[in-house]
């Protein structure tokens, strides 16, 4: 049995990020406003090659550019 977000091509890290947005939008303001403060963050990452680490990038922009290329290719 094939799970409903594999079918919907989306990787489970996102659509646990796209379920737990759904429920923070759902809250009243104030616990609402908390919630989304724990959701921001600020990852970074670099690829490294031979040893020598490359240019380090955002991740939330190499998951956009990731997610327009697939969304592309569809």
């Amino acid at each position: 049995m094939a799970f409903s977000w594999k079918a919907a091509g989306l990787t489970y890290n996102r659509y646990l990020a796209i379920a737990a947005r759904t429920v923070r939008r759902s809250l009243k303001e104030g616990p609402r406003l908390q919630a989304e403060r724990r959701d921001l963050m600020d990852l970074k990452f670099a690829k490294w090659e031979s040893g020598k680490q490359g240019e380090v990038k955002p991740l939330a922009a190499a998951n956009a550019v990731a997610m327009a290329s697939q969304a592309e290719s569809k």
